[in-house]
């Protein structure tokens, strides 16, 4: 069975700064003694404007992880072109102001979440008083005020995931390059990750995440790029791509029954197709949070 693709579209915003581009970007890995090469982008044409949650999304060996690298400057392209805050990839300066997730936090294991932020602050040469106070902050916004002195070998997946986006936060950035940025986490974890993905673009925050947990995608992306085998398939914004245009749908909240026999008698005469009436869904997400949030719950350290 083939796969049906919707046209690919820009999903340009009408106006706005561009905070990422890609022109034509290409990465081709070479093969053991040159055979075989594996192309692992095939030119990516994209723009990212700041102050937007934008989502790369795409299966396992579709080129996301290989983007985020090429715009880090931690790899080159082999053809094509990238700009990132209005420079090339891996400007100093430019790096000052970046913030980096990556699929796994490979942090010092003997040192705690203080003495982990405390490093990478003063790496950015954050001054003593406001590294502090940034440090404390950062520690309560991640949930990890109770673990905040045990040392990091200690900590789970979702704990380290945390104090990962801690760290990619502590130099105030103002574009966030996030890979699977609430992998590990429960589900009060991720909601409160998003959230927290919500406030920063609130602050002005530019915000570049993969993930493959697309209920994430959906909650907190004003846009997404969907890749297949390194090459561009969709693009767009999230509310156009997901509207169903040729389904009408009407909500009432207490209809009484007999105008709802009423409402059925109409469309009968109107000869209206494929009439579902029913009551709406609400999300296993939605549920979770509504019966363990129906009392105070203590911070998690999952």
């Amino acid at each position: 069975m083939g796969v049906s693709v919707a046209p690919r579209g820009t999903g340009k915003p009408a106006s706005g700064e561009v905070a990422v581009q890609t022109k034509g970007l290409t990465k081709v890995y070479a093969g053991l003694f040159g055979r075989n090469p594996v192309v692992a982008l095939r030119g990516l044409d994209l723009e990212v404007f700041r102050g937007e949650v934008f989502g790369l999304l795409g299966p396992n060996g579709s080129g996301k992880t290989t983007t985020l690298k090429l715009l880090l400057g931690l790899i080159f392209p082999t053809s094509g072109e990238a700009t990132v805050l209005g420079q090339r990839p891996g400007n100093v300066l430019v790096n000052q102001h970046i913030g980096f997730l990556p699929e796994e936090s490979y942090l010092y294991q003997f040192l705690n979440a203080d003495e982990t932020l405390d490093f990478y602050g003063r790496l950015f040469r954050i001054p003593r008083g406001e590294r502090k106070a940034r440090i404390h902050e950062l520690i309560r916004t991640v949930g990890l005020e109770d673990a905040r002195r045990r040392p990091i070998r200690g900590y789970s997946k979702g704990m380290s995931r945390r104090i990962g986006l801690a760290q990619a936060l502590i130099n105030d950035p103002d574009l966030l390059l996030l890979d699977e940025p609430t992998s590990g986490l429960d589900p009060i974890g991720t909601r409160e990750i998003k959230d927290l993905l919500l406030d920063l673009k609130r602050r002005g925050k530019t915000v570049l995440m993969c993930s493959h947990l697309l209920a994430d995608v959906e909650d907190v992306c004003d846009r997404i790029a969907i890749l297949k085998t390194g090459e561009l398939k969709m693009l767009g914004a999230v509310s156009e791509l997901l509207t169903v245009k040729d389904i009408t749908q009407v909500r009432f909240r207490r209809l009484a029954p007999d105008a709802l026999e009423h409402l059925k008698a109409i469309l009968t005469e109107h000869k209206a197709q494929g009439v579902d009436i029913s009551h709406p869904r609400s999300t296993l997400e939605e549920l979770f949070l509504r019966i363990v949030g129906a009392a105070p719950v203590e911070r998690r350290t999952e």
